[in-house]
C-alpha cells in the first residue's frame, strides 16, 4: 500500500512538472516576435491607422473585439472565425452581431503573412490591435505580451457567457471572478466604455417600463434620459440608433468616470458600478484622476489579455488550419 501511494505521489510530481514546464513554454512576452518577426508590431498599427482613417469608430469594435474574444474561451480568436454549414461561431452570436471591424484583423494578417509566414497568431493581431486602438484614440501605450495561439472552436452558444449591459453588480462581479478577475479590474475596463456607441436596444430597459410605477430609471439624470427617450422611443424602428457611451466617443480619457457619477450613463451595468461602496470608490478615483484611471486600466488589460487557450497559428484569422 505504502510503495503504491509512493508510486502516486512521484507520478503526481511528475505531472505537476509537466505542466508547469508545458505551461512555462507557453508564457507570454513582450519581446516574443522579435526574432521571428520584427516588424509585427507596426505591420498592425499601420492596419489599424489606415482603418481609423476611413472611420472613427474602428478603435471602439477594435477594443471590444477583444474583450468579446478573451471572455470566451480565453484570447485565442476564436472570435473570428466564421460559421460554418454545421456549427454557428461566435461572431453570429446575439452579442456579437454589431461587432465590426473584422476587416482590419484580415489586413493585419495579410500583410504579416506577406512578411513573416504562419508566425504571428490571429489572437496576438486582436490583442495589438485592441492597444494600439486605444493609443490612436489618446490613451496610454503598453507593451503587449505575445505568444498566444489561436482556437479552433467557436461557438454562438457560448457567447451567452458574455457579461450583457443589463447585469446588475453581482453578476459583474461574478462573470469577472470567473475569468480571474478582481472588483478593480471590473471598475477598470469598464473604463472602456469612454470609446463607442450602444444601440437602443442595449438601454432600451432604463428608458421605458423600467417598473411598474416608474417609466425611466431614477438614476437616470432627467435631461439625458430625456434625450435617450427622443432618438429610442419606446417602438423605435431605426435600425441605426442609439447613444454615444460618453461624450467624447473618440477620445480615450476619464470621462465615462465623471458622466457616471452625474447620472449620464447608458448601461445598467454602468449604474450597478454605483451600486458597492467598494466599486463606488473606484469609479470616484478614476473620475478625479485620468492618470490612475490610464494605469488601472493597461494593468487590467495586460491581465485580462493574458487569458489564453488557443493550439495553432491560424493562417487566415475567419478559418481553422
Amino acid at each position: 500500500m505504502a510503495t503504491n501511494n509512493l508510486c502516486s505521489l512521484i507520478v503526481g510530481v511528475l505531472v505537476l512538472a509537466a505542466a508547469i514546464h508545458v505551461d512555462g513554454l507557453n508564457a507570454l512576452s513582450s519581446n516574443y516576435y522579435d526574432q521571428t518577426c520584427p516588424m509585427a508590431e507596426s505591420a498592425v498599427a499601420n492596419a489599424v491607422k489606415k482603418a481609423m482613417l476611413n472611420d472613427r469608430t474602428v478603435p471602439a469594435a477594435l477594443l471590444r473585439m477583444q474583450f468579446h474574444d478573451c471572455f470566451i474561451r480565453g484570447c485565442d480568436g476564436s472570435v473570428l472565425l466564421n460559421s460554418t454549414a454545421k456549427n454557428q461561431a461566435e461572431k453570429d452570436g446575439p452579442p456579437n452581431i454589431s461587432l465590426h471591424a473584422f476587416y482590419v484583423i484580415d489586413n493585419a494578417k495579410k500583410a504579416l503573412e506577406a512578411m513573416c509566414p504562419g508566425t504571428v497568431s490571429c489572437a496576438d493581431i486582436i490583442a495589438l490591435a485592441a492597444r494600439d486602438a486605444v493609443v490612436l484614440s489618446g490613451g496610454p501605450y503598453w507593451a503587449v505580451p505575445k505568444g498566444r495561439k489561436d482556437g479552433r472552436v467557436s461557438k454562438a452558444s457560448e457567447t451567452r457567457q458574455l457579461p450583457a449591459p443589463t447585469f446588475n453588480i453581482s453578476q459583474l462581479q461574478q462573470s469577472f471572478s470567473q475569468r480571474g478577475l478582481s472588483v478593480e479590474d471590473l471598475v477598470a475596463l469598464s473604463g472602456g466604455h469612454t470609446l463607442g456607441f450602444a444601440h437602443c436596444s442595449s438601454f432600451q430597459n432604463r428608458i421605458h417600463n423600467f417598473a411598474t410605477t416608474q417609466d425611466v430609471d431614477p438614476s437616470l439624470h432627467q435631461s439625458f434620459a430625456a434625450g435617450l427617450r427622443s432618438v429610442c422611443p419606446m417602438h423605435n424602428t431605426v435600425r441605426n440608433a442609439g447613444a454615444n457611451l460618453d461624450s467624447t466617443p473618440t477620445v480615450f480619457d476619464n470621462r465615462y468616470y465623471r458622466l457616471l457619477l452625474e447620472g449620464k450613463s447608458v448601461f445598467t451595468s454602468d449604474q450597478s458600478l454605483l451600486a458597492n461602496p467598494t466599486t463606488t470608490t473606484l469609479v470616484e478615483k478614476f473620475a478625479n484622476s485620468r492618470d490612475e484611471f490610464e494605469k488601472a486600466f493597461v494593468e487590467s488589460m495586460i491581465k485580462m489579455s493574458s487569458l489564453t487557450g488557443g493550439q495553432e497559428v491560424r493562417l487566415d484569422c475567419k478559418l481553422v488550419n
